[in-house]
């Protein structure tokens, strides 16, 4: 007896594969007004952006009362002292850790306890690989190389319910990411705009060759491949009434016209066509800042503006679908402590991440810094990690997408979740 997860995995996503039920142009117009799920029932929706070449969490959320910091980054370190220079100010989250002003976008979600905020986070293998670091992370799998499989993949798995549509899990790239390699149904798509059927030049051909494929459902003995194939052929059809050049986000937002920005809005799209979408990947590039950093301004200002600006644009074009959705980021390892001499800062280990959503325990940066002293510092120069990314990639999927499997979650691994979600 064939499963439909083993249809979908088999012959439902090999429609992508040859182009034959690819995604054309769309999206949502039809839902402005009104939460629909026509096709799929609703459900929580985790989106997990991966900023990759290790963001700088003690310049993204600064412990500014720690001398040992200052001192270290005599050209790079910033306050939160308004009018001690010319220079914009951190903003004051509790007395202790400062956000940087360029994520101003998120100082009112975290007033409003829907931002959460973990420091010390990171890996507990000590690589600073870019390649290794984000391979372990993604595969949930720190000291295996060979895992075969992504955590996000294996999540998909532990939903408990067979995927009913190929829009399951969706990564925004141009190739499907780390996380979701494995046996479960995932698809990438780059532009929403551009994934057309493959046969553009041939339209005759492609309705024929589209046609026979329906056909085949139609025509096969198995009551359960008929009835999948259609669940996947009535998914891309919805997918073909609308467009997605012509999409008006909620409430007049305007996304940043950045390459996370456009994911974001794209993934927006899929959440209002309610095409059974549970868990969704985008990536943010150009956190390896070896020189030039900056402070208020500068590339890192740039990079961290441009993800709380597109988030906040996600978060407030969803409107009514917020109480269905989360978001986190993730980050391979964080930077040195000290600054180099050009500028910049070195790869390191711990850094920070930021949990967005309606059941997040917010309003607090979660974690342990230690103060900035050589004796607490890992190797001597970097911020220790003293949270493990597992424990709170793992709290946020058990408490959103109701996962309570985490020793196939995350083999391996028995350690305690440290209340970033409300329970």
């Amino acid at each position: 007896m064939i499963s439909r997860r083993g249809f979908i995995k088999g012959g439902g996503l090999a429609l992508f594969g040859i182009g034959l039920g690819g995604i054309p142009g769309f999206v949502v117009d039809a839902v402005a007004n009104t939460v629909n799920s026509p096709l799929y029932k609703k459900r929580k929706i985790l989106v997990c952006i991966f900023q990759r070449g290790a963001m700088d969490g003690l310049m993204a959320v600064t412990p500014f009362t720690d001398d040992f910091l200052k001192a270290a980054r005599p050209s790079l370190f910033m306050t939160a002292a308004k009018g001690a220079s010319n220079e914009k100010p951190l903003i004051d989250l509790d007395g202790k850790f400062g956000l940087h002003p360029a994520m101003a976008a998120f100082e009112p979600m975290f007033r409003e306890k829907r931002l959460s905020i973990v420091h010390g986070i990171g890996s507990p293998n000590n690589t600073r690989s870019h390649f290794d670091a984000q391979d372990f992370m993604e595969s949930g799998t720190p000291f295996k190389k060979g895992t075969t499989s992504g955590w996000l993949n294996r999540a998909v798995g532990l939903l408990g319910h067979e995927a009913t549509t190929p829009f399951q899990g969706v990564s925004l790239t141009s190739s499907l990411p780390r996380s979701f390699y494995g046996e479960n149904p995932a698809v990438a798509i780059k532009n929403l705009a551009d994934f057309n059927i493959q046969l553009r030049g041939n339209a005759a051909g492609a309705k024929m060759a589209s046609k026979s494929f329906e056909d085949l459902y139609d025509q096969t003995s198995s009551d359960l491949l008929k009835h999948t194939g259609k669940e996947s052929f009535e998914a891309i059809k919805m997918l073909q009434k609308t467009d997605v050049k012509n999409y008006k986000p909620e409430n007049n937002v305007v996304y940043p016209t950045s390459a996370l920005g456009n994911s974001l809005k794209q993934i927006a799209q899929l959440i209002k066509m309610d095409v059974g979408m549970e868990i969704a990947f985008a990536e943010s590039g150009g956190w390896d800042t070896h020189f030039n950093q900056g402070k208020d301004s500068g590339v890192f200002a740039r990079n961290v503006n441009d993800l709380s600006t597109s988030m906040m644009a996600f978060w407030n074009d969803l409107a009514k679908y917020q109480d269905e959705v989360t978001v986190m980021t993730m980050t391979e390892f964080g930077r040195t402590v000290a600054q180099n001499g050009t500028g910049g800062t070195d790869h390191g280990r711990g850094s920070c991440n930021f949990i967005l959503g309606n059941s997040v325990n917010g309003g607090l940066v979660h974690g342990l810094v230690n103060p900035l002293a050589k004796e607490n510092l890992e190797d001597g120069r970097d911020l220790a990690v003293t949270t493990d990314f597992r424990s709170v990639f793992s709290e946020v999927a058990d408490v959103h997408l109701g996962i309570a499997n985490d020793k196939v979650l995350f083999p391996d691994f028995d350690g305690k979740k440290i209340g970033v979600m409300k329970s």
